[in-house]
């Protein structure tokens, strides 16, 4: 019979402490749980999106680059918000065909929420906290907005609206290691 204890100087198999990321949750556009939980060893870009905003053709580099390496852990995340100049005014309905119609929008698209305030999704409570901005500010300042975490669930990027998505591809790669 083989010996199953462990000596004692053998280095212990320690459990991950669970990353308060993975405990977040979203509702999809279509209403159904989305548990953080299914994005445990991926790497998560979270964007804050609207329709009707100068930025709004970001929504083709993003589909691009969640194409470009999805098979390599990559989830896009899209969370719509009408937070800003109500530049998301559409129903849920509206916001999903046009995503899919005029972008081709293939990565998760989240139920429209604000990104600021005390209504704020806990998902852009947590990583605000997680990553301020420019002078340790917290609030999200237009859409479009970008966050980047990695696969244990540190937010490690934080971008402005004005920055392309194809401009943080070196970053995306990076935290895939790639």
């Amino acid at each position: 019979m083989a010996d199953t204890t462990t000596p004692a100087d053998a280095p212990q198999k320690q459990e991950q402490p669970s990353a308060p990321f993975y405990k977040l949750s979203a509702k999809t556009i279509g209403g159904e749980d989305y548990p953080f939980e299914q994005l445990r060893g991926k790497v998560v870009l979270i964007v804050n999106v609207a329709s009707k905003c100068g930025f709004t053709p970001q929504y083709k580099a993003l589909e691009e680059l969640y194409e470009k390496h999805q098979a390599d852990g990559l989830v896009v995340l899209g969370f719509p918000s009408n937070q800003f100049m109500s530049q998301e005014p559409g129903s849920a309905k509206e916001i999903q065909d046009f995503c899919r119609l005029t972008y081709g929008v293939t990565f998760p698209v989240m139920e429209k929420s604000d990104v600021n305030g005390d209504n704020a999704n806990p998902v852009f409570k947590h990583i605000k906290a997680a990553k301020p901005g420019l002078l340790g500010l917290t609030r999200v300042k237009w859409n479009f907005e970008k966050f980047l975490v990695d696969r244990r669930g540190a937010v490690v990027g934080r971008w402005a609206s004005t920055t392309d998505p194809k401009s943080i591809d070196a970053a995306i790669r990076q935290a895939l290691g790639k």
